[in-house]
């Protein structure tokens, strides 16, 4: 049985029979306050006939008592008096266990013999005698019965409700739970491009679908980037390993010694920048799976940045580029320090070699500029004058070991934005590529820690 059938099994166990006693206390309480109002009318009426009483004595009684009897009407009347022979009024049986205080019963009618609930009250005369007053109350009876009647065929028609909702509901469930299911299998059999259908309705099934979707989503571009990643090392590494080795074998040719220690020379170069490529990788990998200690401290942004920009200053004055800071109102954000400089070391370094010895190169400075941005964050940009990206290859830039056209022929690993995107993605960020006008402007975004 499905959880939400069981749901309504459990809440209708506790509340039909809650609204089963309430109903019959509704209908008790309306039956005691009809009869109570009868038995009060019934008082009135002895008052009048005691008056009458204390008028005429015992005939002034009778011939009250006679009136009333001939007066159509719910009232019956019998006046029981010592030494007349017959009962005076329209009430045929005399009911001894009434008394003063009254009382609701069971009256034998005459006509079809059927009993109908009746209040009587009776007045002791005196001298001897008694005066029984009886009311008919079945048609308020009746309608007790009835709102009693209504009040449990409510109860009924809920509880049938209530069941078909739940039998319903359930159904919905069990077949959304069955497409999940199905939907989950796929994957696990390898389908990583499907995705748990929703339906929009914003219950709790439709937003796990939506949170799964968003796992498989993430799962799918790492397992993506896993694959670009290994096709990317095989053929981004081959090249200077491959080098490495005919260095080594042309110095091992070559007898002279200098011929030997610049082929070491040459081979250490070759080491030391895949050792780069590989810690670039290894952090890159650390990142975007969390495990770097991600401590953040207060930092005043503008000041890191312009710590950074100054150490590059002399990189871009040998480059015959200008470098601007735009840094002048303090931004603090808690980051993670080294993280931060890291990433923005990579952006103007990589604007420094991409605008170097470019036409546009002297259409202005290379800026770095840091803003506050609205919910507490910040941004960081670098905008260059070089050839810059092309709107469709903005997306692919920030993948590991992606090498653009016009940078084929600039030394890189294709790495360096790829670290800044993983930095971004640590702090809660992004990056963003835009045009320049001409070159290139790339904006590290940083959130605020929840």
């Amino acid at each position: 049985m499905a959880p939400p059938m069981q749901l309504a099994l459990a809440a209708l166990a506790l509340l039909a029979p809650a609204a089963a006693l309430f109903a019959t206390f509704i209908g008790w309480q309306v039956d005691r306050i009809l009869s109570e109002r009868t038995l009060d009318a019934l008082r009135v009426e002895i008052q009048g006939f005691r008056s009458d009483f204390e008028r005429g004595g015992r005939a002034s009684l009778a011939a009250a008592v006679a009136a009333r009897s001939a007066e159509a009407g719910r009232g019956s009347y019998r006046l029981e008096l010592p030494g007349t022979p017959a009962a005076i009024g329209n009430l045929a049986e005399s009911y001894d266990d009434i008394g003063p205080g009254g009382r609701v019963f069971l009256m034998q009618q005459q006509g079809d013999g059927r009993p109908r609930q009746a209040a009587g009250i009776a007045l002791p005369v005196p001298g001897g005698g008694r005066l029984l007053v009886v009311y008919d109350i079945e048609d308020q009876a009746a309608f007790s019965r009835n709102l009693r009647a209504v009040a449990f065929g409510g109860v009924a028609v809920l509880t049938a409700l209530a069941l078909a909702l739940g039998w319903l509901h359930s159904r919905r469930y069990a077949r959304r739970v069955a497409v999940m299911t199905a939907t989950s299998r796929s994957i696990m059999a390898g389908d990583l491009a499907q995705r748990i259908p929703r339906d929009r309705s914003g219950d709790a099934l439709d937003h796990l679908a939506a949170d799964l979707n968003a796992m498989l989503a993430r799962i799918e571009d790492l397992m993506q980037a896993l694959r670009e990643v290994s096709d990317n090392i095989a053929h981004d590494l081959k090249t200077p390993l491959t080098r490495l080795r005919n260095r080594a074998e042309a110095a091992l040719r070559d007898d002279a010694p200098t011929a030997h220690r610049d082929g070491l020379e040459r081979t250490i170069e070759e080491a030391d920048g895949l050792i780069q490529t590989f810690n670039a990788l290894l952090l890159i990998a650390r990142l975007e799976a969390g495990a770097v200690d991600a401590t953040r401290v207060a930092c005043d942004l503008s000041g890191l940045v312009s710590d950074v920009a100054e150490f590059y200053q002399p990189v871009a004055d040998d480059a015959g580029l200008s470098l601007t800071i735009d840094a002048g109102q303090p931004v603090t954000l808690s980051v993670n320090r080294q993280l931060v400089g890291q990433a923005v070391a990579n952006l103007i370094d990589n604007a420094i070699k991409y605008t170097a010895g470019t036409p546009t190169a002297a259409s202005g400075p290379i800026v770095v500029s840091v803003r506050s941005l609205a919910g507490g964050g910040a941004a960081i940009a670098v905008a260059d004058r070089g050839p810059g990206i092309a709107a469709p290859d903005r997306d692919r830039a920030t993948k590991r070991f992606v090498r653009l056209e016009q940078s084929r022929s600039r030394p890189g690993t294709g790495l360096g934005l790829s670290l800044v995107a993983a930095v971004a993605r640590l702090h809660g960020g992004a990056v963003k590529l835009d045009d320049n006008a001409p070159g290139l402007v790339v904006t590290l975004e940083l959130a605020p820690p929840l």
